[in-house]
């Protein structure tokens, strides 16, 4: 109990808010996640559907053998100001030709400061043990049901949302997972559903992508559409992104939970700062390859890649419908070479269908050689 002690005072001083330990035992739950791969919800994510990741998740202990514990750990993101989490509101009156960026987002890529955390840690549990520890660690990388996982060691339930929710903190949190082959006494699971009643996720949900079993359809996240699709939008889910341009916030945002608990105080190097969860998207579309890379360096926005972020950008403009957007898109439209910015560049203007937009299209139309920007165009124009 002294060396759990220890290693939890540590894993909170390297800034893991939440800590607690489980074993190593086959999920009970596993089933729902077979039955969510079956039936295609997780798009075209087919890293999640191999024999390797199905397999792991349904035993932890082929990860590591050797594994004794499974320490898990939360650290908390930037959250949004108190402004963004009250249902109802209207983003695209409020933030005019700005787009909106999921908060933990905002800062560092936690993939480049979770780990170093972890490796610290390491460091320490191997300096108390006396010799190597076999160990293996993820943030949101390996192939396990981590949600379960923390709620076996405690962190928490597991929301209507599919967010891990804490009660003390909300669910603006990312979580890591520690594989170690030393025995440290598990944590109590958090059996209590602390939702009740309230569907208030489920009912803002722009694309109804939450289902009634805490499951979520991934093919109609925001999130998933504006981050891991990689090739064009569904045109009936364009509408539903309002002005998300990378990932989603809407289901935290509305949670009582987050509304009432969630810690303002983010850990240092996953912060960020309002500027930059709201950016401009005229200068945004405008972003060269070169720009691309040096803004988001260290981002998680890379993970879009510049095409699919671009993408996002050029669908949130059709959707504010604002004409001082048109030259900008036509620009895209004409001039960019990334056929899927184009493609989505041509159904934003024909969203917007001033005359400018309209004689834009028509020309393209004429020059316009790859068959999938061509139907984009010819959508837009209604022909």
């Amino acid at each position: 109990m002294a060396l759990k002690n220890e290693i939890v005072a540590e894993a909170r001083r390297l800034g893991f808010n939440l800590v607690g330990v489980t074993r190593p035992d086959p999920p009970p739950h596993v089933n729902v996640y077979e039955d969510w791969l079956d039936q295609g919800r997780h798009g075209e994510m087919s890293y999640l559907s191999t024999d390797r990741a199905r397999a792991r998740r349904a035993d932890p202990s082929l990860i590591l053998p050797q594994c004794k514990s499974i320490l898990i750990l939360g650290m908390d993101h930037t959250i949004p100001p108190p402004s963004e989490m009250m249902p109802g509101k209207d983003a695209l009156k409020d933030y005019t030709l700005r787009g909106r960026i999921a908060s933990y987002a905002w800062g560092e890529d936690y993939h480049n400061v979770i780990p170093l955390r972890l490796q610290e840690l390491v460091t320490f549990i191997e300096a108390r043990v006396g010799e190597p520890v076999p160990n293996r660690w993820y943030t949101d990388t390996g192939p396990i049901l981590e949600r379960e996982l923390a709620q076996r060691a405690g962190l928490g339930w597991i929301g209507k949302n599919t967010c891990l929710i804490n009660p003390a903190q909300g669910s603006f949190f990312l979580l890591a997972e520690f594989f170690l082959s030393i025995d440290l006494e598990p944590d109590p699971p958090f059996t209590s559903d602390r939702c009740g009643t309230c569907t208030r996720c489920l009912e803002a949900c722009p694309t109804g992508c939450i289902l009634p079993d805490r499951t979520i359809d991934a093919s109609q996240c925001i999130s998933y559409l504006t981050i891991e699709l990689k090739g064009e939008i569904p045109r009936e889910l364009r509408p539903q992104i309002d002005n998300w341009i990378f990932g989603c916030d809407i289901c935290q945002q509305v949670c009582p939970w987050n509304q009432r608990f969630a810690d303002t105080n983010g850990e240092k190097g996953l912060t960020g700062n309002n500027h930059f969860g709201y950016p401009e998207l005229i200068d945004e579309l405008s972003l060269s390859p070169q720009e691309f890379n040096r803004k988001f360096k260290g981002s998680p926005i890379k993970r879009a890649k510049r095409r699919g972020y671009l993408r996002n950008v050029a669908v949130v403009l059709g959707n504010l419908k604002r004409a001082n957007a048109v030259p900008s898109l036509i620009k895209s439209l004409l001039d960019e070479t990334e056929p899927l910015v184009r493609g989505h560049a041509a159904w934003a203007l024909g969203q917007i269908g001033d005359d400018l937009a309209w004689e834009a299209l028509k020309e393209a139309a004429v020059n316009e050689k790859d068959p999938y920007v061509v139907g984009e165009i010819l959508a837009a124009l209604g022909e």
